[in-house]
C-alpha cells in the first residue's frame, strides 16, 4: 500500500514492550519537595517541615513522606536527625539521576558496571583536584574538612550518615573544578547508594555494618582521599579512590546476597 509516496511496511514488534508502572509516590513526593527547596532558596541549617506537615500537604500517608526524605538524604540533600526532624545540608545541582536510575531499575545485574562507573568519576575528580595550580581557597578547604568531619560524627546512624557520605565525596569530585563531571558523579552515586540502601530506603531498617562501624573507621576510609587533594598528590588521590571502592562493593554485596556480575 502506498500513501503520499512512500511504501508502508510492517511495524516493529517491539516484543521487550511491558506494563509501565507509575513512579512511587515517594519518588514524586522528593523530587517536588527538591524543587521547592531550589525554587524558595532554602540554605544549608533550614529545617523541612515535620513529617506529619509534609504528609498533610501533600495528601499522601506519613510512611510515604518518610520514605521520600529517606531519599533526599541519599542525594545529600537532606540531614535526618532523630526527634528533631530534616534539615538541609546543601542545594542541590541540577541531576541525571532518573536516567541513571532507569538504566538500574531495567537490569540490577548491572550494579557492578555502575559501582565501576562511579569509581571512574570519582577517580577523574580527585586527580584533576589534585593537580590545580592554584591552591584551594580558604573557604573551600573548611567546607571540605568540615564535610569529613560531620562523616565522621554520623558513624552508627545510618539517616546521617547517608547524608553526610554523599555531601563529603560530592564536595571533593567538585574541587575538580567541573560542574558537569560533579553532576554526572552525583547522579551514579546516588543510584549506587539507592541499591545498597534499599532495604533503609523501604522501611528505614539499617544495615547491620552501619552501627558496627565506628568513627575511626569511616575517617581512615575517608580521610586519606581528601589528604591527597590537598596535598597534590594524585597517585595517592587515585589509590585512596580505589580503597574506598573495594569496601563499598563489599557492601554491595552485602545488600544483594550475592555478588554482582
Amino acid at each position: 500500500m502506498m500513501s503520499n509516496g512512500d511504501e508502508v511496511g510492517d511495524a516493529a514488534i517491539l516484543a521487550g514492550i511491558k506494563p509501565m508502572s507509575a513512579p512511587p509516590m515517594s519518588d514524586l513526593i522528593a523530587e517536588e519537595i527538591k524543587r521547592l527547596v531550589i525554587a524558595e532558596g532554602l540554605h544549608e541549617g533550614a529545617r523541612l517541615p515535620s513529617e506529619r506537615e509534609l504528609a498533610e500537604r501533600f495528601g499522601v500517608s506519613r510512611p510515604t513522606v518518610s520514605q521520600a526524605v529517606r531519599r533526599l538524604a541519599l542525594m545529600g540533600m537532606v540531614e535526618i536527625r532523630r526527634g528533631s526532624g530534616a534539615y538541609i545540608t546543601r542545594r542541590p545541582q541540577a541531576m541525571v539521576t532518573a536516567s541513571v536510575s532507569l538504566m538500574l531499575d531495567l537490569d540490577k545485574d548491572s550494579i557492578s558496571e555502575l559501582a565501576e562507573a562511579r569509581l571512574w568519576l570519582e577517580t577523574l575528580g580527585v586527580e584533576h583536584a589534585a593537580r590545580r595550580e592554584e591552591p584551594l581557597p580558604a573557604e573551600e578547604t573548611s567546607a571540605l574538612r568540615d564535610s569529613l568531619q560531620r562523616l565522621g560524627d554520623a558513624s552508627g546512624s545510618a539517616s546521617r550518615w547517608i547524608a553526610a557520605d554523599t555531601v563529603f565525596h560530592a564536595a571533593v569530585v567538585a574541587t575538580a573544578g567541573n560542574s558537569y563531571l560533579t553532576s554526572l558523579y552525583e547522579s551514579v552515586h546516588t543510584a549506587v547508594l539507592s541499591y545498597e540502601f534499599a532495604e533503609w530506603l523501604r522501611s528505614d531498617v539499617e544495615p547491620p555494618w552501619i552501627a558496627s562501624t565506628t568513627r575511626e573507621a569511616q575517617l581512615a576510609l575517608h580521610k586519606p582521599i581528601l589528604t591527597a587533594v590537598l596535598q597534590r598528590k594524585p597517585a595517592m588521590a587515585r589509590a585512596a579512590v580505589f580503597n574506598h571502592h573495594e569496601v563499598m562493593m563489599r557492601h554491595l554485596i552485602s545488600a544483594s546476597g550475592t555478588k554482582p556480575v
